[in-house]
């Protein structure tokens, strides 16, 4: 049973599957049927809502509708829990768009989801993309939530600050002792080999313009996984920023070194989402809010991706000034 007009469920559906085909076999109907129901939708509308090339995107005029769609998805389904409660084992088989940086992916988020699925049995459709971007997904409905590094609400959305995730900037130690022999300098960071994990990734810039305010050009190599991040680093590829979760075992066992023991960088998450009064965005919330509590440094008054001097890092295998 579906509350919703069949021509929209058919819309989100190819949005979705990235297909007509594969919308139709979601609806158990025909793909000639999900194709008049689309064209019917926007004859009505009076715009052109997809983009017929695989995979299916939306239009501006469709990414506009599908925002609104969405929620009224979940929704959906929350009401069909309540009143005919032999349908609710169906509705938690339809999987929620949510956005997600890689490094939380890497670290925390995952717990989150077991948790929500333990408890609500959820189902995910994890998009993965960096904390300056995720909000894009947001604003063309391909995700109902997003874990970002904006604290500034997208219209028509709610944000839940998560806490900040801490970046140590580290290298073998024999890269450090190479490189870093006399400390971390714009001439030091302008030779060193850097490693980056993709061209949105702006990290490493931002502690190389802290540190030294200049316009430098090192040696780069891209490599897009967040845990092989620091198995790069303790294998004298380069250095690099990656969290502190990740960082604390390789120092404790010696295969890597910070090369700038009393500075870090800290980038702060918050969670966006839909604005709509719906049990199932305040579950997710409400359990993104506690794992973070445990895995992220605290939210506090300061901005994002503050520059802190931290002590009680020194010694751990540090190297530096």
């Amino acid at each position: 049973m579906d509350l919703l007009h069949p021509q929209l469920a058919a819309f989100a559906a190819v949005l979705e599957e990235g297909s007509f085909e594969a919308a139709a076999r979601r609806l158990c109907v025909t793909s000639s049927a999900v194709s008049q129901r689309i064209k019917a939708l926007e004859d009505r509308l009076g715009q052109v809502l997809v983009v017929r090339q695989p995979p299916c995107r939306p239009t501006p005029a469709g990414a506009l509708l599908l925002r609104r769609v969405r929620p009224m998805q979940m929704l959906e389904a929350e009401a069909l829990a309540d009143f005919l409660p032999e349908a609710e084992q169906g509705t938690a088989a339809r999987s929620i768009a949510i956005a997600v940086n890689s490094d939380s992916l890497a670290t925390w988020f995952l717990e989150a989801l077991s948790l929500l699925n333990r408890q609500h049995g959820y189902l995910f459709d994890v998009r993965v993309d960096d904390q300056d971007h995720t909000l894009k997904l947001l604003r063309d409905g391909s995700v109902l939530g997003a874990v970002t590094g904006e604290a500034a609400a997208v219209q028509g959305c709610e944000v839940l600050a998560l806490g900040a995730m801490r970046y140590h900037a580290i290298a073998a130690p024999e890269f450090a002792a190479r490189h870093f022999r006399d400390g971390v300098s714009a001439a030091s960071l302008a030779q060193a080999p850097m490693i980056v994990f993709d061209r949105k990734d702006e990290l490493q810039w931002r502690f190389v313009r802290r540190i030294t305010r200049a316009r430098l050009s090192p040696p780069i190599h891209y490599l897009p996984t967040p845990t092989g991040f620091v198995d790069a680093a303790a294998l004298g590829l380069g250095w690099c920023l990656a969290p502190e979760s990740l960082v604390r075992p390789a120092l404790e066992e010696g295969r890597v070194s910070l090369i700038a023991a009393d500075r870090w960088l800290d980038v702060h998450l918050y969670w966006q989402h839909a604005a709509v009064r719906s049990d199932t965005l305040q579950n997710i919330g409400t359990v993104l809010r506690r794992v973070a509590a445990t895995a992220l440094h605290g939210v506090s008054g300061k901005t994002p991706d503050s520059e802190h001097r931290d002590r009680g890092w020194q010694g751990a295998g540090a190297s530096g000034p």
